[in-house]
């Protein structure tokens, strides 16, 4: 009996051993590295962790642009009979890895977010044929946000499997059409950018244009011009001499968006100066002009000093020169803004000689074409006030 007792516990230490190396044996089966996940709805998706040897802070560099967006079919049928939005695009690159793509959406009010994916097709539910804009931006280990893919306008489908298609919903369904015409600088003399485009067509009626400016890592909307306003928008605030990208959007009372318009680049300018307002007339300045001037076969080259004759500084000032005949053609011209209308030439100030201190002189000129003889101006002025010559 003792002998039995001593065999059977041997066999069940010898089982449980043999069954604890089956178990470390067993491999752990899994999604295979690097398998591209389903966009899925933004409600439910979480941005992927950093993992913990990600150092904070160490990488700065942004991926680069998600690029060739692009209408792709739904990848397996939604099962929502009220459709489904969705776009592919070629992968982005980065330093440490792209870890994630965010889709978002063009709303009445903005771009919202809609959807995140580690693959490179996204997309989210929709109406059934209805169209949707929108943008996709990569992300890296270490939160860097690329720039915002082109926009894209695809329509709402019920993906592989054909479902039954639903009851139309009443009232307006019918988009504007797309803006067009965008043109750059449509008021000179503004500092900034702006444009101007031609109106949209609605089957009932375009209520407003809402204007978006590509920035680093989105689309933001910075203003909305509303009908029968003169469809031009204007920003301030910005860099002169960069250039930056608009498109605009028109939307209906229903709440329709038409497909956005073509990017456009406008120039952020540095504008003309808006003269002082004078609240009452006052006196004209004391003035004296000198004329000299150089000629040659049909050309002549002409240097003129302004002098301040009065007790007080001019600050800002328009000089004219009126010559007897429109023979005299205005080729160009410095120190001032010139112009010309009929036999009439002007001189506006720049901004560095704006002001004139009594008893002192600035000096500008030009060069221009003739005909017939030459002959010298008969008369000028300084801000309508004729000046003496000589």
């Amino acid at each position: 009996m003792r002998f039995g007792r001593q065999a059977v516990g041997t066999a069940l230490l010898t089982l449980g051993l043999f069954v604890l190396a089956l178990l470390v044996a067993v491999p752990v089966f899994g999604p295979a590295a690097g398998e591209a996940l389903a966009a899925v709805p933004v409600k439910d998706a979480a941005h992927v962790a950093v993992p913990a040897g990600a150092r904070a802070g160490a990488d700065t560099t942004p991926p680069t642009r998600p690029e060739g967006t692009r209408p792709c079919p739904v990848p397996m049928a939604p099962g929502n009979p009220t459709g489904y939005a969705s776009i592919c695009w070629n992968a982005s690159t980065d330093e440490n890895g792209v870890v994630g793509y965010d889709l978002y959406r063009l709303d009445v009010g903005g771009f919202v977010l809609a959807a995140t994916t580690t693959g490179t097709i996204g997309g989210f539910s929709g109406e059934l044929n209805r169209s949707y804009t929108m943008y996709v931006v990569a992300r890296d280990l270490s939160g860097n946000v690329s720039r915002p893919s082109a926009l894209i306008t695809v329509s709402a489908t019920v993906g592989m499997t054909p479902t039954a298609s639903p009851t139309p919903l009443p009232g307006d369904r019918v988009p504007p059409s797309k803006p067009a015409g965008l043109r750059d600088a449509c008021l000179q003399d503004y500092p900034g950018a702006t444009f101007c485009w031609q109106p949209s067509t609605d089957n009932v009626a375009v209520t407003a244009y809402d204007v978006y400016r590509e920035g680093l890592s989105g689309y933001v909307k910075v203003g909305t011009i509303t009908p029968p306003q003169f469809l031009n928008f204007a920003e301030s605030g910005l860099v002169t001499g960069q250039r930056y990208t608009y498109v605009v959007v028109a939307r209906d009372a229903a709440g329709n968006l038409s497909a956005p318009s073509d990017p456009l680049s406008a120039l952020a300018r540095e504008g003309l100066p808006s003269p002082s307002p004078t609240p009452t007339p006052t006196p004209g300045p004391s003035c004296a002009v000198s004329y000299d001037v150089t000629s040659w076969g049909s050309g002549l080259h002409a240097q003129i000093t302004v002098r301040n004759t009065g007790t007080t500084a001019i600050d800002g000032w328009t000089l004219t020169m009126d010559y007897p005949t429109s023979a005299v053609r205005l080729t160009s011209g410095w120190s001032a803004d010139w112009s010309q209308d009929g036999s009439r030439l002007t001189a506006a100030n720049r901004s560095w000689n704006r002001v004139i201190p009594a008893g002192s002189s600035t000096q500008i000129g030009f060069v221009a074409s003739y005909s017939g003889s030459l002959a010298a101006p008969v008369g000028f002025g300084l801000d309508g006030t004729a000046c003496a010559t000589g």
